[in-house]
């Protein structure tokens, strides 16, 4: 029992100085960066409260601290089945060495191939199998 792995968000914006300590300890294969954001905004605290971090240039900073896997939820597409933040999601891809796992908006299997497209290292799909539009029968297939 136990995790193989964490996401680090809200800590890694309120204690920085911890997260590193972390990331330090148990290596960039346990410690993932949750980057959630609003606007390109870093939103902390269960997206309660807003900063004024810029969400690629939060990614890139702990990129250069040894960051390689990122989380990245864009909090004004999550559970809309809209589509993904697609714009974001290549920029972050073409800024960064970082292996992007996009969350929030996937609505249809076209979201995910073109997410796969781009480069992303995967997806957080909750709201789309919920309500039936992706079964995981169509995942296997991808």
């Amino acid at each position: 029992s136990g995790a193989n792995q964490i996401t680090g968000g809200s800590i890694a914006v309120k204690n920085p100085t911890l997260f590193k300590t972390w990331l330090e300890k148990y290596g960039s294969e346990k410690i993932i960066l949750g980057a959630d954001c609003n606007n390109r905004k870093i939103a902390t605290s269960g997206w309660l409260e807003s900063s004024e971090l810029d969400v690629v240039d939060f990614i890139k900073n702990y990129e250069q601290e040894g960051i390689k896997t990122v989380i990245c939820t864009d909090i004004s597409k999550d559970g809309m089945l809209s589509g993904t933040a697609n714009d974001l999601y290549k920029e972050i891809i073409n800024k960064t060495n970082v292996k992007l796992i996009a969350s929030g908006g996937v609505s249809c299997m076209d979201d995910l191939s073109l997410l796969q497209e781009m480069g992303c290292e995967g997806a957080i799909i909750g709201k789309a199998i919920y309500e039936g539009k992706i079964s995981l029968k169509d995942l296997r297939l991808l």
